[in-house]
């Protein structure tokens, strides 16, 4: 198939983008190469996709609407996985606006022209920051998720119900994926993976929050991919027995489905810090702090409707990731 994805320099564009034309189809990779952090990284991630004829990129901005129009109209995509996206909780109390060009502005852009141009499957990263005050453990799709405590979960949030809106109104198959706290190769140096790793190395102290009581259920790179990979061959389709006096949040009578992505194992913070002194073989120094705003405490992923839909949940463990 013929396949656009968005955010395709950044890290879990890069790796989707490979994955994609490993399983032989053509890919067209839209990034704004914008600066939130070192562009150079996003360049070497797009020389490590190298040239091969059947991957086109483009630069430019989700949120121009003539870039996205004249890119549809160009290369016609069969299936438009959505990537791109200003990430990082805490930015969104120091930049707000950005969120809402590139999270809300760029992701009607991308609805429009997938309408217009007839796209057959629409895949959209969401995030595990939806659930906010959610405190049912494990996270489920059936829950509603309708407190998010940063504005990034809720853009996430509101990108969850615009695609709705348009799987009920024009028949877009809409999936939705809600990752939990990627990690893997090629990362953003904002993660806390890098920052733990660089700051250890260094001999200098990592900042631990909360005090270190926090619960993450990490996700290893590969197994975001594969789920990607399989879903691109099963778009969403409506529910046959959605009960609208009791409506369930994950599907509808309209082509839209809302997975978890997730390793379903949630590991205590210090035990990752643990795994990552281990892997560099130093002993981290350790500035405990308080919660900062925007943050929850645990994130635990049910990946029930994930394993039933595609037959794969991710399965990597800390310690080998």
């Amino acid at each position: 198939m013929k396949i656009l994805v968005t955010g395709a320099a950044g890290f879990i564009g890069m790796h989707t983008v490979k994955r994609l034309l490993t399983d032989g189809h053509e890919v067209i990779g839209l990034d704004n190469m914008n600066d939130y952090y070192d562009v150079s990284l996003k360049q070497a991630r797009l020389s490590h996709i190298g040239s091969p004829n059947q991957f086109s990129f483009v630069q430019g901005d989700l949120a121009d609407q003539e870039t996205v129009t004249s890119l549809f109209r160009t290369y016609e995509p069969d299936v438009a996985i959505n990537l791109a996206a200003q990430a990082g909780v805490r930015y969104s109390l120091e930049n707000p606006h950005s969120y809402i060009q590139a999270n809300l502005v760029g992701f009607t852009n991308l609805l429009e022209a997938c309408r217009h141009f007839e796209t057959q499957n629409l895949i959209f990263a969401s995030s595990s920051s939806v659930y906010g005050l959610n405190e049912t453990i494990p996270f489920s799709e059936l829950h509603h998720a309708n407190h998010p405590l940063a504005l990034y979960g809720a853009t996430k949030k509101a990108n969850e119900v615009m695609a709705h809106s348009y799987a009920n109104l024009f028949g877009l198959p809409c999936t939705g994926l809600r990752f939990f706290t990627v990690y893997g190769p090629w990362g953003r140096p904002d993660m806390a993976l890098f920052l733990f790793v660089k700051a250890i190395l260094a001999e200098q102290p990592i900042d631990v929050f909360n005090h270190g009581q926090m619960v993450r259920d990490f996700t290893y790179i590969d197994d975001i991919v594969e789920s990607v990979a399989r879903l691109v061959i099963k778009p969403a389709t409506a529910d046959e027995v959605f009960d609208d006096a009791v409506p369930n949040p994950a599907t509808s009578t309209a082509p839209y489905r809302l997975f978890n992505i997730g390793n379903g194992y949630p590991v205590p913070l210090m035990d990752y810090i643990v795994a990552i002194e281990k892997a560099v073989g130093k002993t981290a120094i350790k500035h405990y702090l308080p919660i900062q705003p925007g943050d929850v405490m645990t994130t635990f992923a049910d990946t029930t409707l994930l394993s039933e839909w595609i037959g794969f949940q991710p399965n990597t463990p800390v310690t080998d990731g």
